[in-house]
This record gives structure tokens, sequence and C-alpha cells, in this order.
């Protein structure tokens, strides 16, 4: 399993994921990457001397199976860069996790619909109940809000959304060992036991400096097709995840605030600078050309399927399919599989994408 190489070099606290994306790209092989040689690694273009000396020293006091128990024995699940279900919008950012540890239920996701929500921790009320409305106007629907569990905006994105029927994913700067800020242990609970999943990259052990809340917006941002922000000061830690909405091409937004307000002097700034204006859940859904799905709507489109679709469903669960792969998985025959493609399709519980290949809407 080399799933305890990935686990062992984000179990060395010295080394970040750069650092072992880059040996991955080397090698194309995790366990050859962590057992490379001093002479290995000095065939690593721009692979930093120093760095390769340090990580050889400190490899030499690991050992993955019991960095990997450390892990497994807590109940904490685990996503490898190489994994296919790693979020492939995440996958696509300039400095990706190398792993995503994770508590909650994976599954019920929906990453083609995430919008992350960031602002202030000291927050005014007005910023507070301008995020519960327009969530509230987005409620029962597939979208996901993300954000960062810190307290301020990040609690009220996280509770607004798990109060108005939506799954949320929180982002932590720490390893599960921790729970940061302690006020949000019952919202941690809530998240973990069926209202989303929280991720880290952080191993168990990792304890939530300062350092790390910066790096843990690149992730916050990084798995959402679009930012909004509620309120950020100019030297907050949400404009640095607005300025990392843009880095990585991703739709930025913004709600006004009271011009008294210093906390709303960053907003402004980026309004001006190009941001889109929202006082409405419908000014989110155009910038992101989102069409929205209800709950309901979802559950009526799985309510009545015949066997032959739920094989088809169960094919294309993961990841999009191409007709010949559902066939081969499924045993469908040809024709019988195209005309059941046809009316799921009719149904809105899977849609065509990329020539013949198809998913699962929702």
């Amino acid at each position: 399993m080399t799933s305890k190489y990935w686990v062992a070099f984000s179990s060395i606290e010295q080394i970040d994921s750069s650092f072992t994306l880059k040996l991955f790209d080397h090698f194309k092989d995790i366990e050859k990457a962590f057992n490379a040689s001093s002479n290995d690694l000095k065939n690593i273009e721009g692979l930093s001397v120093k760095k390769a000396e340090n990580f050889l020293k400190l490899r030499d006091k690991v050992n993955p199976e019991k960095a990997l128990s450390e892990v497994t024995n807590r109940g904490i699940k685990y996503l490898t860069f190489d994994d296919e279900r790693y979020p492939y919008m995440l996958k696509n950012i300039d400095n990706p996790p190398s792993i995503l540890y994770y508590k909650g239920d994976l599954e019920s996701i929906n990453f083609e619909k995430t919008l992350a929500v960031v602002g202030s921790r000291r927050t005014s009320k007005y910023a507070k109940d301008a995020v519960n409305l327009i969530i509230s106007q987005l409620a029962n629907t597939d979208i996901c809000i993300v954000s960062g569990l810190a307290s301020g905006i990040d609690t009220s994105a996280h509770t607004a959304a798990i109060e108005n029927g939506l799954k949320t994913i929180g982002v932590i700067a720490s390893g599960f060992d921790f729970v940061y800020p302690t006020a949000n242990a019952d919202l941690y609970r809530k998240i973990e036991n069926g209202s989303g999943v929280i991720f880290t990259e952080y191993y168990p052990t990792f304890e939530p400096l300062k350092f790390r809340f910066p790096q843990r917006n690149r992730i916050v941002s990084g798995l959402s097709y679009g930012t909004l922000v509620a309120e950020a000061s100019i030297k907050s830690g949400a404009l640095i995840t607005a300025n990392l909405t843009l880095e990585q091409g991703r739709e930025l937004m913004c709600i006004p605030g009271l011009i008294t307000n210093p906390n709303t002097e960053g907003i402004y700034k980026l309004l001006k600078n190009g941001a889109t204006l929202v006082t409405s859940a419908s000014d989110i859904l155009e910038a992101l050309n989102w069409e929205i799905k209800t709950t309901e709507q979802l559950k009526i489109n799985l309510t009545d399927i015949n066997e032959t679709e739920e094989k088809i469903l169960k094919s294309i669960e993961i990841e999009e399919k191409g007709v010949d792969e559902i066939m081969s998985e499924t045993g469908i025959d040809f024709d019988t599989l195209l005309i059941n493609l046809t009316t799921m399709e009719l149904k809105g519980i899977i849609e065509q994408v990329n020539g013949d290949r198809y998913k699962r809407v929702g």
C-alpha cells in the first residue's frame, strides 16, 4: 500500500506539499520518492540542496507504517494527490496539498458547486445577517459552502449552511488532534456527523500555528468555483483568500457593507478592482453561471429508477465514464445501455460530458 508513503511525507513537519509533489513528479512513484538516495535527489532540477539534505535526515526517523497507523487509529480518513477522488478544482491550483486528511461524509459533497464564504473574525452583526440571508436564499440546493471553521464569518457561513440544508466543507489549519477555536467544537461535530466534511493537509499532531492559517486559505479558495467575501479589513486573512481566488482564476464576489466600518475597507478595494457585487444569492448564481437543483428535486429523480439504471449510476458514482467503460463494468449490452442513458438524461439524473462520457448530476 503506497498511501503510507504519502502519510509519511506529511508527518515530517519541516517539509511541505510542494517538496513532496516535486519528488513525486520526478519519480512518478511515491514509494521511490520517499526512499530516494542523496544521488537521486541531486538529479531533480530546481530542488534545494539544503531541503534535500534536511529531508534525508528527517526521513530516517520516520516509520511509514507507524505514521499511517497514527492516522487510522484516530478514525481519520485521507485522500492522496494521486487518488481519483481528490477534488479536481483543488488539484489545479499552483500549490495543491499532497494529502487531505478528512472526517465526515465525502460522498455527500457536490464538488461541482462549491462556494467559499470568508470574512473577518471580528465581524459586525450586519455582515453575519447578510451571510445568513444570502445562504438562506440557497436553501436545500446542491450547493456546498466552503469556509475555514474560524470564528466570525466562517462560523456564520457553516452554521447557516447546516440550518438551510446545505452541505459544508470546513478547512482547518491544524491536525485533527486540535479543535480551534474551541468554541466551535459543536460545529466540528455537526459537520463530521452528517453535515459535510472537515479537511486538513496537516498530520494529526500538527498544532494550529499562526503561519498555517494563510496556507489553509489557498485550500478554501482552491476547492471553490468562487469566493464570497463578507467583511474584510485591508490586512485581514479574508483579503489573502480573495487574492488567492484571483490568482487561481476563480470568481471573486463581495457583499457591500457600511462605509463607516473599517472592516469594509478591503471590500470596497476589491469592488473597485472588479469583484462582483453581491446583494442576493441570484448575483452568485449569475456570476458562476449555475443552475441550482433543490434536494427535493434530486430525491424525486432517484425515486423511480430501474435495476439497469441503478447499475449505470453505480458505475459512474465516483467519476465520469465513457459508453465502453460502462458496458464493460455493468455487462449491459450496447442498445439497452443507450436507451437507458437517454432516459436517465431526460430524468435529469445524469448528463453527457466530453463527447460520449457520462456523469451523475448532483
